[in-house]
């Protein structure tokens, strides 16, 4: 296996810290989504590289083994056991640490040299023992883009992950950056080991119409003048529909109505719903005719 630089993957330092390497996986996953270059075969497999390198640098336990053993990051608690027994049956050399230290390049990519090592050192078994241990597969992320609509509706959608089609059921009122896992489906196994984890995270896009905050939703609603001064009706949107609200008389710009039910679905709570908050905003008139202006002007000496 060639020696793989998620550093570099994601174009940052060996000392980036935990914000500086999530800021560059999103920049990055944005830019080489699926689902922004459906008929680029290159940004696919560079996500897929993204998302492997986001799954190790995010995770500090595995940084850590990253930076020590490269690419056999994921065996390094196997490595680490076996230098340890050897250590305790060899008595170790110089100042106790052994003669297998972790210090002997597992991090450089040269698997074969650590091979033979572990063979002469432990024996013709040794290989067959380390090639028959099971290791759980690696876990994914990957990002899910949806509409404000999209995200009030509990639906089906495919998503592809590394070059699998993965079938998930979006429930209604997940929220933007929300992260649920889907068990056993990430990377593979070795050697029977169980599979990885795919997590995914919900990125909800602006709606032109609707404003969410929690489960409450934000709308404007331009009323004309004359409504707001004496009174009317107004069609409003909802998630849904259209509904009538009456316009009392007097009504000022800025005036909030809260429609109880009307706003976002709930998390996982079917039938709850959170708020449709309307605010008004009066269009003052344009453009009189000299017959509107008097009367206008007689309304303001009255």
């Amino acid at each position: 296996m060639a020696y793989i630089d998620y550093y570099k993957i994601l174009g940052i330092d060996k000392s980036a810290t935990q914000e500086e390497i999530k800021k560059a996986y999103k920049k990055l996953a944005r830019k080489y989504h699926p689902d922004l270059n459906p008929n680029d075969s290159s940004a696919h497999k560079k996500f897929q590289e993204i998302n492997e390198a986001n799954e190790v640098l995010s995770d500090p336990e595995k940084r850590k083994k990253y930076d020590q053993y490269g690419e056999n990051w994921k065996h390094a608690d196997e490595f680490e056991a076996q230098r340890q027994r050897y250590n305790q049956q060899s008595g170790g050399f110089g100042g106790g640490e052994g003669f297998w230290s972790s210090s002997q390049g597992f991090g450089s990519g040269d698997t074969g040299e650590f091979s033979d090592f572990f063979e002469q050192m432990f024996g013709g078994g040794a290989r067959s023992r380390h090639q028959s241990a099971r290791f759980r597969g690696q876990d994914y992320t990957a990002e899910l883009h949806l509409s404000l609509r999209d995200a009030s509706k509990t639906h089906k959608q495919i998503l592809t992950v590394n070059g699998k089609n993965i079938r998930i059921t979006v429930p209604a009122g997940v929220a933007n950056d929300q992260t649920i896992k889907l068990p056993g489906q990430g990377g593979p196994g070795m050697n029977g080991g169980p599979a990885g984890d795919l997590y995914i995270t919900f990125v909800i896009e602006e709606d032109p119409v609707f404003r969410r905050l929690g489960d409450d939703l934000y709308i404007t609603s331009n009323i004309d003048l004359y409504t707001a001064v004496l009174g009317g009706d107004q069609l409003v949107d909802t998630m849904e529909s259209r509904v009538k609200l009456k316009i009392k008389p007097g009504t000022q710009p800025g005036t909030k109505v809260r429609l109880k039910g009307k706003g976002f679905p709930v998390y996982k709570k079917e039938g709850q719903f959170g708020d449709l908050i309307v605010t008004y905003s009066v269009s003052i008139p344009t453009n009189l005719s000299e017959k509107q202006k008097q009367l206008f002007e007689e309304l303001k000496k009255s």
